[in-house]
C-alpha cells in the first residue's frame, strides 16, 4: 500500500512539472504527470525488488524525486524533438 504514496507523489509533482516546463501548447497535458507516475512505479518495485525496504528514505527520493525529474528531462526532449520537427516541416514547406 505504500506504494500509492510514491505514485500520488510523484503524480502531484509530476503535474507540477508540466506547468514549469515550457512548450505547453506542444505536448499533452497528462504526459508528464503519466511519465512520472509510472516510472516512480517501475523505481518502487524495482527497489523493493532489491531489497530497499520501505523504511529507507533512498525508496522514497528514488521513488518520487527521481522519477519526476526522469519524466521532466524527457519531456524537455520531447517538446525540443517537436520544435526541431515543426522548423524542418515549416523549412521545407517554405513558410
Amino acid at each position: 500500500m505504500y506504494i500509492l504514496l510514491a505514485l500520488v507523489g510523484a503524480c502531484a509533482l509530476g503535474i507540477a512539472a508540466h506547468y514549469m516546463i515550457g512548450g505547453r501548447e506542444l505536448r499533452g497535458v497528462a504526459l508528464t504527470p503519466a511519465m512520472a507516475t509510472a516510472l516512480a512505479a517501475l523505481f518502487y518495485t524495482g527497489m523493493q525488488w532489491l531489497g530497499v525496504g520501505e523504511d529507507s528514505i533512498w525508496l522514497w527520493l528514488a521513488s518520487i524525486v527521481g522519477s519526476v525529474a526522469v519524466a521532466a528531462g524527457l519531456t524537455v526532449a520531447i517538446v525540443a524533438s517537436r520544435r526541431r520537427s515543426d522548423a524542418s516541416a515549416r523549412a521545407t514547406l517554405g513558410i
